[in-house]
């Protein structure tokens, strides 16, 4: 990673969006049964981090944070997304978490996850450049906006780089 010493550190805890600039790393502190989207538009250079909990939408009426919820959380991504400028067609995504971190046989909220973020932004055109989805160790997600880099950990492992959006050819 290059020099981070100048560089804003936001973290995107649970039913959290953020969307900044280059001036920012995007944290994600550690990643269960959720699933973290980190979405980065090549033109405008503008990153975001969605955190979420639950699949679907939020109940009708529901008054606490309803980016909890998968549905909810992308629109409200992209959203901030395209009044900062960004286009479906320069938007790229890459997905984590998902786990089932407790090993239970009938844990099924780390797959609902899963397939709740996929569809919608298989919906939405957004494509999906790589995934550390699924297993039962947990992750982290840091996203150097600058670099246009995505680095995980799973379990006890080293940060590694898991995507480079500038160099990846999409």
């Amino acid at each position: 990673m290059d020099d981070n010493q100048n560089k804003t550190i936001k973290y995107v805890n649970t039913g959290d969006v953020a969307i900044e600039g280059a001036d920012t790393l995007l944290n994600s502190g550690a990643i269960g049964s959720c699933v973290v989207i980190v979405a980065y538009d090549s033109k405008s250079q503008i990153g975001a981090m969605a955190h979420i909990m639950l699949p679907g939408n939020a109940p009708e009426n529901y008054n606490f944070r309803s980016t909890k919820f998968a549905s909810n959380a992308v629109t409200e991504m992209m959203t901030q997304l395209y009044n900062k400028g960004a286009t479906n067609q320069n938007i790229k995504a890459c997905l984590l978490g998902g786990s089932n971190i407790l090993k239970r046989d009938n844990d099924t909220i780390g797959n609902d996850n899963i397939k709740s973020v996929e569809e919608i932004l298989k919906d939405l055109n957004i494509k999906v450049c790589t995934k550390s989805l699924g297993g039962t160790e947990r992750r982290t997600a840091l996203f150097n906006i600058a670099e246009g880099c995505v680095y995980y950990t799973k379990g006890d492992s080293k940060r590694k780089l898991l995507w480079n959006f500038k160099n990846s050819g999409y």
